[in-house]
């Protein structure tokens, strides 16, 4: 039995021995017990501490028959909300056997519990945090910064990497057009991120029902400032305070869906997808995988019910114009094998060793249909040590980060890893697919700007087209040690480890 390994989702944890240049920047695994959900589902849980979250598939398009609520009633369970537009309702229930009973019911589809731990349930804080920028490393930065940057700028050596920097040249973006962040909650009082902060259009989805609370949206001082780090990336306005972001010039909004222990269960994200596709969402970013199986498996009744209701959720955002953008993973797995050993699931019970396929088990939302996944490089631009591949898997590359060890930037940057805004005014370094992805969102933002009137398939259509081809590293040995890291398939223009190419904002603001 391997220990349980509950960790930020897409955030790289680098082993001791990658020693970098600089000081790591990253969040570490989190251990934790299950995640406090908020006020609004403790209400629906009646506090009962034995209650767990369920999702139950329907015909969507309808609101939930009499039958199928009569139903969830006699099986003891309480809906929380119901999603007719994609037929998923959220339910809490005490009932163990709640699951069994209610897939038997006529005109349900599937039905499965969301997590593992009971709700509501308590949390720990993280145990460590991004290294945050000395005011002696920001004041050198700014001594370095050319005419027309913000002041951290010359530290953001994944700019220059897609060619962002030759793209604010054209343009920052339009204000038209609004990314979100569904994570784990964005500060919008960072100087980097306030002054292009869309709060109509952010919201918290933790308990799986929107709480449209002024301030809803922001982490806490004991959560996880991924969220913050990633909205900066994709959007840090240029005002002559801090990093610049990718598209500069767009909106960004907030949907909180992680609970303070650091998990995205299944109705939050569900939440997330639908409040996006219903305010006018250009974008979305996605860096975690959904909890608390790392894969899951359609054979399992309780798994398959997890990836219909987040399938609907995201296929329906799409249909409404919106472009899902998801992280690919840490782990070195190749996805487009037939054997993976997933060790950490599920991560709020108690994990066991179990070989999966990932062409039957998938980690959602990254592995689902429409959506574009994104794997990370280095400050070199080959395939970041860490980051999971695989053909007709991964679509497209971004700088993500990693060890200065394996890929050193040119001075004046130092760190191999990514830098952003942290909460409380603050900026850090992290690593990880995490930080790949608003990498991408940021350069399909750009399209949009350029493009308003594109369909959400013509914007990833323009994304692969205009992207840079990247043949395989072949042999891709990363760290030198004579021995083959992993093995990439297929041709220059596509393969497993870049997609269609590293993502290219200057053709994103030309073509």
């Amino acid at each position: 039995m391997t220990a349980p390994q509950p960790r930020h989702r897409r955030v790289l944890a680098l082993p001791l021995g990658m020693a970098m240049a600089t000081a790591l920047a990253f969040l570490p695994n989190v251990p934790a017990s299950a995640a406090d959900t908020g006020a609004a589902t403790s209400a629906a849980a009646g506090d009962d501490t034995t209650s767990l979250s369920y999702v139950v598939n329907v015909r969507p398009g309808h609101g939930t028959s009499e039958r199928v609520q009569r139903a969830i009633a006699r099986a003891g369970g309480s809906v929380v909300i119901a999603y007719d537009e994609i037929g998923v309702i959220v339910v809490h229930s005490s009932n163990a056997d709640f699951a069994e009973t209610i897939r038997k019911v006529p005109g349900v589809d599937s039905a499965g519990n969301t997590r593992n731990a009971p709700l509501p349930a308590q949390s720990t804080t993280d145990v460590g945090t991004p290294e945050v920028l000395s005011s002696e490393q920001v004041a050198e930065a700014d001594a370095q910064a050319a005419a027309g940057q913000d002041p951290l700028e010359p530290l953001q050596w994944d700019l220059p990497a897609i060619k962002a920097d030759k793209a604010h040249e054209k343009t920052l973006g339009s204000s038209k057009v609004t990314v979100a962040v569904i994570d784990t909650g964005v500060d919008d009082t960072h100087p980097d991120i306030a002054p292009n902060f869309s709060a109509a259009q952010s919201t918290n989805c933790v308990s799986g029902r929107p709480d449209t609370t002024y301030g809803a949206w922001r982490p806490t001082a004991a959560e996880s400032p991924h969220g913050t780090h990633v909205a900066g990336e994709i959007a840090g306005a240029r005002n002559g305070v801090g990093i610049t972001g990718v598209a500069p010039g767009v909106k960004v909004a907030g949907i909180k869906v992680a609970t303070t222990a650091g998990y995205f269960y299944t109705e939050a994200v569900v939440c997330g997808f639908v409040w996006a596709a219903e305010h006018h969402i250009d974008v979305t970013n996605n860096s975690y995988y959904t909890d608390p199986w790392y894969f899951n498996c359609t054979d399992d009744p309780n798994q398959k019910a997890l990836v219909d209701a987040i399938t609907r959720a995201s296929q329906f955002a799409e249909r409404k114009g919106t472009v899902n953008v998801a992280a690919a993973g840490n782990e070195s797995y190749d996805l487009a094998s037939h054997s993976i050993t997933d060790p950490v699931s599920p991560n709020d019970g108690t994990p066991v060793d179990r070989v999966i396929d990932p062409h039957n088990c998938f980690d959602i939302p990254t592995q689902l249909p429409g959506v574009v996944t994104v794997a990370a490089t280095g400050a070199k631009g080959l395939k970041s040590s860490f980051s999971n591949y695989g053909l007709r898997v991964i679509d497209i590359a971004a700088p993500g980060g990693d060890s200065t060890a394996y890929q050193a930037p040119e001075p004046p940057a130092t760190s191999g890893l990514i830098l952003g805004p942290l909460p409380g005014g603050k900026w850090g370094y992290m690593a990880g697919t995490s930080m790949a992805t608003p990498h991408v969102v940021g350069v399909a933002a750009l399209i949009k700007s350029t493009h308003p009137h594109a369909s959400a398939a013509l914007v990833k259509a323009l994304l692969y087209a205009e992207a840079t081809a990247t043949p395989c590293t072949d042999p891709y040995d990363i760290n030198g040690d004579g021995k083959i890291d992993a093995v990439c398939e297929g041709s220059r223009n596509h393969n497993g480890f870049y997609g269609w190419g590293t993502a290219d904002a200057l053709a994103a603001v030309t073509r």
